[in-house]
């Protein structure tokens, strides 16, 4: 015998309404919130060691960092900024309560910028607004030209695509332009950027899009398309 019952609790709608509260919340204190999204492996952490580097003397950072298990990459960006791992013990992707509860164990709790780097999963995390005033999806040279049109959902609600790893560009079969086209017409809005994290080609304009965007936030101005 099969009975229903009914919780009357819309758990979505309570997870949304936390995630704008945070994004408002993160605003009204000048931080601005980057979720990074990409595929196990695309280098989200290299290009953190990277950024960390090259803003630290004009902004202050921090992240929190979303895997499933261990704490191998909140160890690799604890010489240069405040980072919590985020564990999630299984899960393919990041909640706003696991992001709220790793902001208050954060050292620097009003940061220029709060990364987070999400787990490596091109599906999940999708769909789970954790509070970001901006996606950006990386792609890395490795994993093909035509990942947009094979994930449009996470195009779809990202602000910005980083073609990572393109010191390796002589080597694998992968046409920027096309991964771009494609990105775009899932995403017309969609701003690219091409960056190695070995070599620092790109990583300039990378950090310029990411001051730009913060100065938006202060006057006001941060948008997201995850919602």
């Amino acid at each position: 015998m099969t009975r229903t019952i009914s919780v009357g609790v819309d758990l979505k709608q309570q997870l949304k309404a936390r995630a704008a509260h945070f994004r408002e919340r993160m605003a009204a204190q000048g931080t601005l919130v980057v979720n990074l999204v990409s595929s196990p492996g695309a280098g989200k952490t290299q290009l953190l060691e990277r950024t960390a580097v090259a803003l630290g003397e004009h902004l202050s950072l921090a992240v929190l960092v979303g895997d499933l298990a261990t704490n191998r990459d909140a160890e690799r960006l604890a010489p240069y900024v405040p980072v919590r791992q985020l564990t999630t013990g299984g899960a393919c992707h990041l909640e706003i309560p696991l992001v709220e509860a790793g902001f208050e164990q954060l050292e620097n709790q009003r940061p220029d910028i709060l990364f987070i780097e999400n787990v490596g999963n091109l599906v999940c995390p999708a769909s789970h607004d954790l509070g970001e005033h901006m996606r950006v999806v990386l792609l890395s040279v490795t994993e093909g030209d035509d990942k947009p049109g094979k994930y449009p959902k996470m195009y779809r609600t990202s602000d910005a695509l980083v073609i990572s790893k393109i010191d390796l560009l002589p080597y694998v079969p992968f046409d920027v332009s096309f991964a771009e086209q494609d990105a775009r017409t899932i995403q017309p809005d969609l701003k690219t950027l091409s960056v190695s994290a070995v070599t620092g080609a790109g990583l300039d304009d990378w950090c310029q899009f990411l001051m730009q965007a913060h100065e938006q936030l202060k006057h006001g101005n941060a948008t997201s398309h995850c919602n």
